[in-house]
């Protein structure tokens, strides 16, 4: 058994290559081989998201404070709440983040394929990320 205690990594801030606004990343676990498990806690500013993405098998995301939003591609804007678990399918398009006045904070926990858990893609707009009603 292995134990990592809570601090032994150091926070990083999310790239503005993947992110818009203000997120903060720490990593606290990845699978040894042949495991292929890796998750982050992930902290969302008000207003900032991921870009488009997709995931080779799919990820898991565990909301554990905070209100954020979440959409599929072709689908609507969801609202997400801490104690809300979400599942992104294999290879669906999507984003994720804060809404434009709470923060937001998950666990995201995916699989690695060929080392890769994550296919980035283009920004998520200010005007596609307001446009849109939200479902709760």
């Amino acid at each position: 058994m292995q134990i990592k205690r809570n601090g032994a990594s150091p926070s990083i801030k999310g790239p503005p290559e993947t992110f818009t606004g203000d997120v903060r990343i720490d990593m606290p676990f990845q699978a040894q081989a042949p495991g292929r498990t890796g998750g982050a806690i992930v902290t969302f500013e008000p207003g900032a998201r991921t870009a488009w993405h997709t995931h080779p098998l799919g990820q898991t995301l565990i909301v554990t404070s905070g209100v954020g939003w979440t959409q599929c591609e072709g689908e609507p804007k969801l609202e997400i709440r801490a104690g809300d678990v979400i599942w992104c399918p294999v290879g669906h398009r999507h984003w994720h983040g804060a809404t434009s006045t709470t923060a937001m904070t998950h666990i995201a926990i995916a699989e690695s394929v060929d080392g890769r858990a994550v296919d980035w893609m283009e920004h998520v707009t200010d005007e596609d990320y307001l446009a849109e009603e939200v479902q709760k």
